[in-house]
């Protein structure tokens, strides 16, 4: 009886659901996504496969929560140039040139994919704003993307490596939507699949709020010895006007937290002083300090408790003064309106990065990692060059292939 009972039970569960590793090949024609089929094109409309499309389209494989490995075979048309980010714009591999038919580069990554689910009916607490998010459902979705897609085929299989956990805010976050981007969804990009990145931020979090929502929680359910967890918070702290708030006491108390409870599970914590909103002196020279004692603080913390400590309120103080006044704007999400659909008015963000300037900043981790001498820095890909935010990449000359989701509101935080 409870033989036939598994057999009627498993005739019912998609394949997709049952299987450990997938193997799709979009040389032939694929299911839209569907429930029953639990895989397909998601997202816009699907392409055409037997025709080399110039427009973005998304893949999505239904798979429970984890790291995994996937495989992309590139090319098979000529003239082929392909980005690949997965969930929520997470940057993967960019500009990939296959410049002739018969030419294909094979690229491979681990995607974390995560839901809400903690355990039993306990959940984190996403914003309103994040339930159509990518990165928070029961799919790993990849974004193909650039002048001319041209992919054949993808495999995916679970991937057991160390991961990095970003806490954080709007500057850490994946932003879901152009022109808004994050150095959290950007630093994927400069590592081989023997590290997974797996973003918890989100836009107008601070320490305190952050554990409330069982962020925290959620990764303390998976975290283990030789994984990371990243914090940086202060953007959004520093607001905060409760009795006993302040940076020497309510922030501390919250950092001192992370510590012990990631440290608790044998896993390791990394700080990160919070980046700089663009505020220059009368000088037109100079960045003003708009975090008050917020940097200090966590240094303190971070000396007192022994941990790591990425200086990227300096880091960013150096990009932004070599940038100068009129070119910093380049980093960061201003826009003369009707840049982007149904954008009636200017967009003048001085805290919120843009792609290039999420890319530079995500740039500035790394080497903060490199000082640091922390092991992850073995899994970086033999294209990553040391980066100096005195000598930031020209921004005349990044190259980004917008996704097709756009937004026009500002993320929560300033």
């Amino acid at each position: 009886m409870y033989r036939r009972f598994l057999l009627f039970f498993w005739a019912f569960v998609p394949m997709a659901v049952m299987a450990q590793s997938f193997d799709f090949d979009l040389t032939k024609a694929q299911p839209v996504y569907n429930e029953h089929d639990g895989y397909g094109f998601d997202v816009m409309p699907a392409p055409n496969v037997k025709k080399p499309t110039t427009a973005p389209f998304y893949f999505s494989v239904r798979v429970p929560d984890g790291n995994y490995r996937v495989r992309v075979v590139l090319g098979g048309v000529k003239n082929g140039n392909t980005t690949v980010r997965a969930e929520g714009r997470r940057l993967m591999m960019d500009n990939i040139v296959t410049p002739k038919k018969k030419d294909t580069q094979t690229v491979e990554f681990v995607v974390n994919k995560r839901s809400t689910l903690i355990e039993g009916d306990k959940r984190v607490k996403i914003k309103d704003r994040e339930k159509g998010y990518l990165a928070w459902d029961d799919k790993l979705t990849l974004e193909f993307n650039g002048p001319q897609p041209a992919v054949q085929s993808i495999h995916i299989e679970p991937a057991d490596v160390p991961t990095i956990y970003l806490c954080g805010n709007s500057t850490v976050v994946d932003q879901n939507y152009e022109p808004w981007a994050s150095w959290g969804q950007m630093i994927t990009r400069w590592f081989g699949p023997e590290v997974a990145v797996s973003n918890h931020a989100e836009s107008g979090l601070t320490a305190r709020t952050f554990i409330a929502s069982f962020r925290l929680d959620k990764i303390l359910q998976t975290l283990k010895a030789g994984d990371y967890v990243f914090v940086e918070f202060g953007h959004n702290d520093e607001k905060e006007k409760r009795p006993g708030d302040g940076a020497w006491y309510h922030y501390q108390y919250q950092l001192k937290i992370f510590v012990d409870e990631v440290r608790k599970k044998g896993a390791d914590i990394v700080f990160l002083t919070p980046t700089q909103r663009r505020a220059f002196d009368t000088d037109g020279k100079t960045l003003l300090n708009t975090h008050g004692d917020f940097p200090a603080a966590m240094k303190e913390v971070a000396q007192r408790e022994k941990v790591p400590l990425i200086d990227l309120n300096q880091m960013t103080k150096t990009f932004f003064e070599t940038l100068g006044m009129e070119n910093s704007k380049r980093a960061l999400v201003h826009y003369p309106a009707n840049t982007f659909p149904n954008q009636a008015k200017p967009l003048a963000d001085n805290t919120h990065f843009n792609p290039y300037g999420a890319y530079e900043v995500a740039k500035c981790v790394v080497m903060g990692m490199k000082q640091l001498n922390l092991p992850l820095v073995h899994a970086l890909r033999p294209e990553w060059k040391d980066f100096d935010p005195a000598q930031p990449d020209d921004w005349s000359t990044f190259q980004w292939a917008p996704s097709p989701m756009t937004e026009n509101l500002k993320p929560d935080g300033n």
